[in-house]
């Protein structure tokens, strides 16, 4: 069988390499700082409290209940990151959630962390868990809950009980899931009251430890409500739904001796079905992932062959390159990433001299720029992995679709909308990855967040918005000078130094990966030299869901 090697020219002595990798290493630096500070969840004292009570954090717990031998793939530890500072902050949305193997078998988990307000429900918390729920119901992946909280922060109560992707999502998530088959675990560890009580109650398996609570409303609500006088323990203890109202299945001591149990349970559970997705022995790049430091760049004035990337990510570096030669500021083939075959649709970075289409003409085309060949090409190619049963992974650095009037002479719109519509329709797994940028329709066309991917992640350089920071900065700023002059009003050439840059620095600072990930634009920032790991990851998962529904586009701009 004839293979594709991609073969690397990269110089990793030159200046532009040492420059590319310090860069990313600082950002990393700053990012694993932040997020050692992030897992501290709600301080020392807080944990403290929470080890007198006799009970484990969230985090604790999860180590203890994963296989020795994993490892824990955190998703959101960014939700909420600079949000809510009015109220102390809720450092990771007061919630854990996360992909890991316990006795074996990938878990998606859900823990809530009572160190952060007693691990109230935040806006933030309630779409954080609504999210690793999606997840799982997208990809079939067991479920398992660490429930310890005091229910939704009734301060920000509106923002958090009515909506669609609000509180009660929750639940109505638990149906859903148990109705799909999708096994899921329960074990409260703390409180679990008002609607919250419900979460375990819609599970498979319920089992609660000695000193935690259940109950629809508490003592002190209870009094108030009705005149009724009663303990804790009386009222919702494990004793109490273990012996007399039959709530749960499996009363335990301890957090240990719960933990111990939940991984019981979980060796006894039945076989997943079989994969519909083609996998093979998986076969290690032939260059390190680090390399990608160096090969990388972020200045959009600088070139870079994304074939060096993805070198680096795929199975013995080996990519079947679909139409090399034609629309070449998109690049898509065939690969596998782990033993699993993949699509991919990457963004090239590097300039292309080609022919003007219809003529002889030389013409440049900009790398990271969607031209009308490259969007035929990739809809084309997206078809075709839909047809064959391939997972598609999106990497993404793109300014946008070109403009201008030959674009718009060569179809442009049409071609893109038939792009859009082949991701939009695709019914194969997706998984995106923002390297660079990530601009305007250009984010649509790629899988952005609001075309379904099964995982989105970013890299530390990521940027995405309707436009780059430069270019926003200068068009609102004339709009503001415009509407200044209609008003008499001039300003200095200083004054409108500082404006511009003053709008520049609020508009970069909303395309920082962190904001995207705070509001859970984004599943996690990863490593770029883990992106292989993190890809892996998130196969495995999507191979859990075998139903693929009948491949569909409507109608096709032709």
């Amino acid at each position: 069988m004839t293979r594709s090697l991609l073969k690397s020219s990269v110089n990793v002595k030159s200046p532009d390499f040492e420059k590319n990798s310090r860069r990313i290493i600082d950002l990393l630096t700053q990012l694993k700082n932040e997020e050692e500070h992030i897992r501290q969840g709600g301080g020392a004292k807080a944990i403290e409290a929470q080890h007198k009570k006799g009970r484990l954090t969230a985090r604790e717990r999860i180590a203890k209940l994963i296989d020795p031998s994993s490892s824990f793939f955190e998703l959101g530890i960014y939700a909420a990151y600079e949000m809510y500072e009015e109220w102390g902050g809720a450092p990771s949305a007061g919630t854990v959630t996360g992909l890991a193997r316990v006795c074996g078998r990938l878990f998606m988990i859900i823990g809530n962390d009572a160190t952060v307000k007693a691990g109230a429900f935040f806006p933030m918390t309630a779409k954080k868990v609504i999210r690793a729920q999606n997840i799982a119901i997208d990809n079939h992946i067991p479920t398992i809950y660490l429930v310890d909280s005091a229910g939704v922060f009734l301060p920000l109560q509106e923002d958090v009980f009515p909506d669609t992707d609000d509180f009660g999502r929750v639940f109505r998530n638990n149906a859903v899931m148990s109705a799909m088959g999708i096994p899921q675990i329960t074990a409260i560890m703390g409180m679990c009251v008002a609607g919250g009580a419900y979460l375990p109650v819609m599970c498979d398996h319920i089992l609660m430890t000695e000193g935690s609570g259940l109950f629809l409303a508490g003592p002190a609500l209870v009094q108030a409500a009705i005149g009724q006088k009663s303990s804790a323990e009386e009222l919702g203890g494990a004793k109490m739904h273990a012996q007399i109202s039959g709530t749960v299945d499996f009363r335990e001591p301890d957090d240990d001796a719960c933990i111990a149990r939940i991984r019981t349970l979980v060796d006894k559970m039945g076989a997943p079905d079989p994969s519909p997705f083609s996998h093979a022995a998986s076969r290690e790049p032939l260059y390190p992932g680090e390399e990608i430091y160096g090969i990388f760049s972020g200045d959009p004035g600088k070139q870079y062959d994304m074939r060096e990337i993805i070198a680096r990510i795929v199975d013995a570096s080996e990519f079947e390159e679909y139409r090399a030669e034609y629309g070449e500021t998109l690049l898509c083939g065939y690969a596998r990433i782990g033993g699993w075959a993949v699509g991919i649709v990457a963004n090239q970075k590097k300039h292309v001299q080609t022919l003007a289409r219809g003529s002889d003409q030389k013409r440049m085309e900009f790398g990271g720029v969607i031209y009308t060949e490259s969007a035929e090409k990739a809809a084309r190619f997206i078809l075709d992995c839909n047809q064959n049963r391939v997972p598609l992974i999106f990497l993404h650095d793109v300014n946008g679709f070109m403009v201008g009037k030959d674009a718009e002479w060569s179809g442009i719109i049409r071609a893109g909308a038939k792009m859009v519509n082949a991701v939009a329709n695709s019914v194969v797994p997706k998984i995106t990855v923002i390297c660079g940028g990530s601009f305007g329709a250009g984010n649509y066309a790629m899988c952005g967040k609001a075309y379904d991917p099964r995982f989105m992640f970013a890299w530390p350089t990521a940027r995405f918005a309707v436009m780059s920071g430069d270019a926003a900065a200068g068009t609102l700023v004339e709009i503001k000078l415009k509407q200044m002059e209609r008003e008499g009003k001039k300003l200095s050439e200083k004054d409108k130094k500082d404006l511009h840059e003053s709008v520049r620095a609020t508009y970069e600072h909303q395309t920082d990966p962190r904001y995207a990930a705070a509001r859970l634009w984004v599943d996690a920032i990863i490593d770029p030299a883990h992106t292989r790991d993190a890809l892996i990851t998130a196969l495995e998962a999507a191979a859990l869901n075998p139903d693929i529904r009948e491949f569909k586009t409507g109608v096709l701009q032709t």
